[in-house]
């Protein structure tokens, strides 16, 4: 293998199938010093695990950053609005910001949530089955995220179809190689307009409370002073974006997996009373969210290599979930594997809210999906046509035919 480095690593060429780069690293250097792009590079299950829950390790404030850096912060609004978020912040204001919708996603809610989830899928499939052909990804696996996040957040149902059918989350700005001014603009773009929306639906929840999270996150706003204007609309772009994206990817890349897989796919149309475990080998095997990375918030030390304050640190969690120590015949995809712990939503403070909500999703939308269509085939599950991101792993298309 070739000397590695940032630009090798994270190369649009690799995004069809980034996991022979993964193995290369993990076998021949797990733990990649890239001093020039001032960052390491982990991706051994151990190691990722627990840097996820190194509290020395959080998101580069503005303390830590250089004058240009910030200069672009103040000039992007994209930028700007996903430094406001939960995503990128470290405790106090990570605890304050998390504690304020954290009792939406308890397991409570989200299992009562099974029922509508499963009306949902019957209801997408009753507008399309009679076609015989069609795109999955819009008929389906993204529309029944977004519909779930609209019911939680209170989105209008006169709104609703402009989520729906719109366009897609802009993932490549949390991806680790730099963007072009094409793309600056279009998510500059594309956060202006979130934000606008949001802040008209936060008015009117202001006037008129219903039963929402956005309701409940305006009343911590005006009563308990525990939120500002921009850190409102910005999280409540995080949590629609965040909310639908990583299950819309979790169920394409499920499809693909289980089509490639056709032994796997008689399996569980044999049992669909194994799609729960099946869904955490799917999470496994081609996860949605492929890396996360963390700042070193003081000098510390990762994986035994000294790390001053301000350098970063990439995780990579596509590669961890392939870890030959932890998962034998980890390059298999097995539905009836055993103690499947996949490191796909994260792990330390920042492990992902929506965890469960995206696994009882997955559960629900595939049974519904193999069951009401017997004769369901991919058009070409070998080549589909992948979102040019690194960080959110997911296909833009699913043609099918049933």
């Amino acid at each position: 293998m070739a000397e590695p480095s940032l630009e090798s690593i994270f190369s649009p060429e690799i995004i069809e199938d980034p996991y022979p780069m993964y193995r290369a690293l993990r076998e021949n250097s797990p733990v990649l010093d890239l001093p020039d792009a001032n960052l390491l590079v982990l991706t051994r299950y151990q190691d990722i695990q627990s840097t996820l829950r190194d509290r020395s390790l959080g998101h580069a404030d503005d303390s830590m950053m250089t004058e240009a850096q910030l200069e672009e912060i103040r000039a992007n609004a994209a930028i700007r609005g996903l430094r406001q978020t939960m995503l990128l912040k470290n405790p106090p204001d990570h605890t304050r910001l998390r504690g304020l919708v954290v009792k939406a996603f308890d397991a409570r809610r989200t299992e009562a949530m099974r029922e509508r989830i499963r009306a949902i899928a019957n209801e997408l499939v009753d507008g399309f089955v009679d076609a015989g052909s069609g795109d999955l990804v819009s008929l389906f696996t993204h529309p029944l995220p977004v519909i779930v996040i609209c019911d939680m957040l209170g989105i209008p149902e006169a709104d609703r179809a402009d989520f729906v059918g719109g366009s897609r989350v802009n993932g490549r700005l949390i991806d680790p190689s730099p963007m072009t001014e094409a793309e600056i603009a279009d998510a500059n773009r594309r956060s202006a307009e979130s934000q606008a929306y949001f802040e008209s639906i936060c008015d009117t929840r202001r006037r008129e409370p219903g039963d929402d999270l956005i309701t409940a996150l305006v009343q911590s706003e005006t009563e308990h002073g525990t939120l500002s204007k921009d850190e409102l609309t910005s999280n409540i772009s995080l949590l629609f974006a965040a909310g639908h994206e990583t299950t819309v990817n979790l169920m394409g890349n499920a499809l693909i997996a289980l089509y490639r897989n056709r032994d796997q796919l008689d399996l569980l149309r044999s049992d669909l009373s194994r799609m729960p475990q099946a869904v955490e080998e799917f999470l496994r095997y081609d996860s949605s969210v492929q890396l996360t990375a963390r700042d070193a918030l003081e000098d510390t030390e990762v994986c035994g290599i000294p790390v001053a304050r301000g350098r970063s640190v990439i995780t990579i969690l596509g590669a961890a979930n392939r870890d030959p120590h932890i998962f034998e015949r980890p390059e298999a995809l097995d539905i009836t594997r055993e103690k499947v712990k996949p490191l796909s939503f994260g792990g330390g403070i920042h492990l992902c809210l929506g965890a469960q909500l995206a696994r009882i999703e997955a559960d629900e939308a595939l049974k519904v999906l193999l069951t009401r269509l017997p004769g369901l085939e991919l058009e070409d599950p070998q080549k589909p046509e992948w979102k040019q991101t690194i960080t959110l792993r997911g296909v833009s298309t699913l043609p099918a035919r049933w």
